[in-house]
């Protein structure tokens, strides 16, 4: 018998696309049809491997875990560094660049070379990195490993080539930024400090010249030490112990006295001409004690010391709080003048700068703004205001407002869709924002060429949808959504319900289907329900239609053969599932959770806004104290005016019209007597008695409670599902994916989304396991539980919906004409067609009830279904039925009803190819197909995969032709050729894969895709080799050319008494003659990025490199062009020149010399 077994696993993997078109070939575990063969079919493919190259496009959304900032006050560029290494270059809107350090090294400082387009960057591995911003893909220059020491702080003099480099050890390098080379000047910490001094001062906190003499150089080192180091003489000027920790420290402009900020909450004012004491001391947030002393503060870990003409000095610094005030958010401190104004802030501030119209640091600054980097956030404020408000921020920076949990991208929408959402948008905006222009306005960007109208949504777990306009590589809100509103707030439950249901999250996005055309919005919500929007330009006043259905599967302990032969029933039109008979478990206390769901939806009229407006509620009920399972598939049609839903429990289909349940029924009462493997549902094994509340599921898959296996006998009421075809169903207790030897899903941590159960192998894009250790184990179970096999089907008899597509098919071989169909996949990778008869008509469609029925047709693949697509016989995409967008609350006349206008609907628009059939592509987690129909014949097989599984696949239109684009678990990213499944792309993009990325992850046309690349960022990318081309066009100009600003005049008499600020030469000093060189142990020089991979960068290729070598040839050939010509002048007047000479030489030749 096990031989008889593996015999037929055999045949089920060798023949993975077996079609069948009734019940007999499908249970011959995938043998092909033996039925007619099919004309040729011969489609002109235009697509080639040369169409594609994979490539990152632009970065959208706040930088995850930023740790430094830095600020170009002539170019007005913003750059964040974040924890794993990457960096962001921001100006106005529309320039925006992504760097990333190879290394993967936290960024810990950045400094701008002010107007040179350069940056330097600090990383956690002691390495610093020169980046050339002078073109739109910044790559490194230079790089600098330090070997035996750490960095801590870089300082780079504003117009200076040397950058001083504070280490942990207490020493101080000088680099020549040019070079990337360190000098033999070194001010080591034991000659800055006292000899006397017996302890290390720490690692250097600070370093800066002083604004009256470059030639001093003020180092801080944590302990509290500050020394005024002399350059030339190369000895301290002074030096200046204090009691507490140094934190930072602030010149006055005019260089005479400096503040600092310590780890009591305190800050001091230093003058240099007595630096034995301070000059002030105090506690902005500490008050005094009765006792007489000041309460204890937190440390002020930055302070801003800058000074105005019109105005008051300004002090502005971040911490000091006093510790008494725990519960208090983190704050932002400005002190002008007299006035002391405390900013709260949403989330701990990482790094603040004050933003100064002057890079010169001994003019007065005159501030303008504060930008201050939080953890999650960005927020600018505006100091030229007493009320100081802040900027609004154009960047897309709220992506992760509230955790991205799906996205759906869409490409060349209809053009007024976007100015519509703006214009409903724009009115919810808030207010109160600074009325100056944003002023981070550096670099250029003009709109491309090529553009089309991109959206981008994004479902969230507090339950928000967001729509975001996506044009010409640029991200900007339109519109928010809050699916909350429509239910009633949950209350507070008993006996720990709530963590089943999600309690954390109840209103988390999982899914959404949205169709510009029709602008009808579905959304799946994590605790089984989906909600219908309509959109609407005008407010109205509406009750909210509920429909519950009953989709859960329980145990029978006898059944015969006949059962699972009955014909499915159609529920009652009324809209609720009828109620089962009751269950001999009522008495047990979890009965009580029965036929009801897991939000209740208000049931009062509701004023909705302008905008997508809730019209149905689909709620998937309770039943037997077991909640419902999570929707894994979801499709609408407007034109039919019909949705279906599916998880693991069966299928339901809706007419959102009538406000019916047309269809409720498990997946295995779809087949009929058509089950591909002829199963026969059982008696439950026996198994161990179960403990009261155990939540995990023992190791047999099939084995439950004693108190479920005495369930009644099969019964089939009104759709309801009572078959023992979903066992580990009838358990109802949530498992992770990998069974037995996976990790169970752990409570959502950041980053993780808010699903809850992971019930199949149908859930496997919300439960996909972060480590490869996971993966592994996942990978083992699913390839047990989704082979197409007896003896899988035997261990596992659970069946779930992962994949329906509504569309103009054929339901049947003998069909003539197309007609609407459901394609329903399963993940057992078999494929159903259910044809429906709809009405044409207006009114009838009103009043008429829509019929269908299984047909028994089975197609077969190997893996969980993922996708459908259909092409016409020419291989163009045939689109889904639609209607056009009308406004269901604006005013109609009487006279004039309006009518429903339908694209594509048949049978009228299929005519012109009716006689000819279509092709249908399907997709699952390990091939691709593509069948003929109606003759339901397999023309064409891809294995996609074997050692990973397809998590996206998608029909893409590309270059006037379609592909199928698929994102596998192990990284790959590929396309393939329709209808003819040739490999086009195959490239390891993206080498771990993790939960976050397996759900966001999605293609549209164009040859665009993106993805959720931290929680808080989207990456776009492109699988389009003419996209690659242009990408240098639709990028902004990050640098543009600005003359440098002059100093201005300090005046005579300011001048005289003030002392003139006295300038140095550095290269005098540091330069390789005078200093020598640095130790080759203590740091290493490495070029700029290896390979071709920093010029493909910089230049977009060897094309783009060929374009600048011809330029710069054109450039050098009009210089030397204009040289001639001058060279030619010269010659000319030269000529002219000795022809006057001689001329004049010929007319004084014979004159005496007094004739003159």
């Amino acid at each position: 018998m096990k031989k008889f077994r593996k015999v037929l696993d055999g045949l089920t993997t060798s023949s993975p696309a077996g079609v069948g078109g009734s019940s007999s070939c499908a249970s011959a575990a995938g043998t092909p049809t033996a039925g007619p063969s099919p004309r040729e079919i011969d489609v002109a493919e235009t697509l080639t491997s040369e169409s594609f190259q994979i490539c990152k496009t632009v970065r959208h959304g706040f930088p995850c875990q930023p740790t430094a900032l830095a600020f170009d006050p002539v170019q007005k560029l913003l750059a964040i560094g974040s924890r794993s290494g990457g960096v962001r270059i921001l100006g106005r809107p529309g320039v925006d660049c992504y760097c990333q350090h190879e290394s993967g090294a936290a960024v810990l400082q950045l400094q701008f070379l002010i107007n040179e387009g350069a940056l330097v960057t600090a990383c956690a591995d002691d390495t610093l990195h020169l980046w050339n911003l002078r073109q739109k893909r910044p790559a490194i220059l230079h790089s600098l490993k330090f070997n035996r020491e750490r960095i801590t702080f870089c300082h780079l003099p504003f117009q200076s080539k040397w950058l001083y480099v504070g280490t942990e050890r207490g020493n101080t390098h000088i680099a020549n930024i040019e070079s990337f080379i360190l000098s033999g000047y070194v001010i080591m910490w034991n000659k800055a400090i006292e000899l006397a001094t017996k302890t290390h001062p720490g690692p250097v906190v600070h370093l800066s010249d002083s604004p009256k003499d470059e030639g001093k150089l003020l180092i801080g080192f944590e302990s509290g030490t500050v020394v005024m180091w002399d350059l030339r003489a190369k000895k301290a000027d002074f030096r200046i112990h204090y009691d507490e920790a140094i934190h930072s420290v602030s010149w006055h402009h005019e260089g005479k006295q400096f503040m600092c900020s310590h780890s009591d909450g305190s800050l001091t004012v230093w003058n240099l001409r007595n630096t034995a004491r301070p000059v002030q001391v105090t506690f902005p947030h500490g008050k005094t004690q009765r006792d007489g002393r000041k309460e204890s503060c937190k440390p002020i870990l930055k302070v801003e010391y800058k000074m105005s003409r019109n105005s008051e000095p300004f002090v502005i610094f971040s911490g000091g709080l006093s510790y008494d005030k725990a519960s208090r958010r983190p704050t932002l401190t400005i002190m002008h003048g007299k006035a002391i104004t405390v900013l709260e802030m949403d989330h701990p501030i990482v790094e603040f700068m004050v933003l100064c119209d002057t890079p010169y640091p001994n003019e007065v600054q005159e501030p303008y703004a504060a930008v201050v980097l939080l953890e999650k956030d960005l927020v600018v404020v505006d100091l030229t205001q007493s009320n100081f408000p802040i900027f609004e921020n154009p960047y897309p920076m709220d992506i992760h407002e509230s955790p991205v949990t799906c996205t759906a991208y869409f490409a060349d929408c209809p053009p007024d869709i976007i100015p519509v959402l703006y214009s409903i948008g724009a009115k919810h905006k808030k207010t109160g924002y600074s009325h100056k222009e944003w002023p981070v306005s550096g670099g250029t960007w003009t709109l491309g060429s090529q553009t089309y109208p991109e959206i981008i949504l994004t479902g969230h777990a507090d339950g928000t949808i967001k729509f975001w306009d996506a044009t010409a590589m640029t991200l900007q809100m339109l519109y928010k959504l809050k699916t909350s509103k429509v239910f009633e707030k949950p209350k507070a439950v008993e006996g720990g319900r709530g963590a089943e249901l999600g309690e954390e999250d109840p209103y988390a996005v999982q899914m959404l289907s949205w169709c510009p055309h029709s602008r009808l919005l579905c959304v799946v919500g994590i605790s089984a329900n989906l909600i219908l929007y309509r959109f609407s330009k005008h407010d109205a006043n509406t009750n909210i239609t509920v429909l519950e259905v009953r989709l859960q599967c329980e145990v029978e302990e006898v059944i015969s053969p006949s059962d699972t032969e009955n014909t499915p029933c159609l529920s009652d039109p009324s809209g609720h599932s009828p109620q089962p008979p009751p269950s001999p478990r009522s008495n047990t206390p979890d009965s009580a959770r029965d036929s009801i769901p897991c939000l209740k939806v208000k049931d009062r009229t509701i004023r909705m806004p302008p905008g997508y407006q809730a019209e149905l509620v689909v709620q998937l009920l309770w039943v037997d104290g077991e909640p419902p399972q999570p929707i894994t598939s979801l499709d609408i049609n407007s034109a039919y005016g019909l949705l279906a839903l599916g998880n693991c429990n069966g299928l339901a289909v809706v007419d959102y019209i009538q406000r019916t349940v047309l269809l409720c029924m498990s997946t295995l009462e779809l087949y009929g007597a058509a089950d591909p493997f002829q199963r026969l549902t059982r008696s439950p094994r026996k198994s161990r008695q179960s403990t009261p509340g155990l939540t995990e599921l023992s190791d047999n898959q099939v084995s439950m409670d004693a108190e479920r296996s005495k369930s009644p006998t099969s019964d089939h009421v009104n759709g309801h599902c009572t078959s023992s075809s979903s066992q580990a169903c009838a358990a109802g207790r949530a498992r992770g994916p990998g069974g037995p030897e996976g990790p169970r899903l752990a409570r959502r941590g950041p980053g993780r989304p808010p699903f809850r159960k992971a019930q199949s192998a149908a859930c496997m894009e919300i439960s996909l396991p972060v480590s490869s250790h996971a993966e592994e184990s996942r990978e083992n179970s699913f390839s047990r539980s989704r082979s197409s096999s007896v003896s899988s089907i035997d261990r596992d008899t659970k069946e779930a919906v992962t994949a329906l597509q509504f569309g103009e098919s054929y339901g049947r071989k003998t069909d003539a004409l197309p007609t609407p169909c459901l394609w329903v996949g399963t993940s057992l990778g078999l494929v159903l067609l259910i044809p429906m008869s709809i009405p044409t008509d207006d009114q009838e469609r009103q009043e008429e009830p829509v019929t269908m029925a299984p047909t028994g047709t089975v197609l077969m693949l190997k893996g969980s279904v993922l996708r459908f697509g259909f092409l016409d016989l020419r291989g163009a995409v045939i689109s889904a039925p639609y209607e056009v967008w009308r406004d269901p609350n604006a005013q109609e006349d009487p006279e004039r009803p309006r009518k429903r206008k339908l694209v594509n609907f048949s049978p009228s628009s299929s005519q012109e190819n009716c006689g000819e059939g279509h092709l249908a592509v399907v997709c699952s987690e390990r091939q691709a197909v593509v069948f003929l129909m109606p003759a339901q014949v397999c023309l064409h097989v891809h294995n996609i995969t074997e050692a990973s599984f397809v998590l996206r696949a998608d029909l893409v239109s590309f270059c006037n032709s379609v592909c199928l684009a698929c994102f596998c678990a192990n990284g790959h990213v590929m396309t393939l050729s329709l209808p003819s499944l040739r490999p086009l792309l195959d490239v390891n993009y993206l080498p771990l894969t993790d939960m976050r990325i397996a759900r966001t992850f999605c293609f549209t046309n164009g040859g665009q895709a993106l993805y959720l690349s931290s929680p808080t960022e989207i990456q776009r990318i492109t699988y389009s080799q003419e996209m690659c081309d242009n990408l240098q066009d639709l990028l902004g100009e990050l640098f543009t050319p600005i003359e440098t600003p002059e100093a201005q005049n300090r005046g005579f008499l300011k001048g005289f008494f003030g002392g003139n600020t006295q300038t140095f030469d550095r290269e005098e000093l540091f330069g390789e003659a005078a200093a020598g060189k640095a130790s080759r142990s203590l740091a290493q020089h490495i070029p700029g990025q290896a390979g071709m991979e920093g010029m493909k960068a910089a230049a977009g290729g060897a094309v783009g490199e060929l374009a600048r070598a011809r330029i710069a040839l054109d450039e050098r050939g009009q210089r030397l062009g204009e040289l001639e010509e001058r060279t030619a002048l010269l010659m000319t007047s030269a000529e002219t020149f000795s022809k006057h000479a001689h001329e004049l030489m010929l007319k004084c030749k014979d004159k005496k010399w007094y004739q003159f």
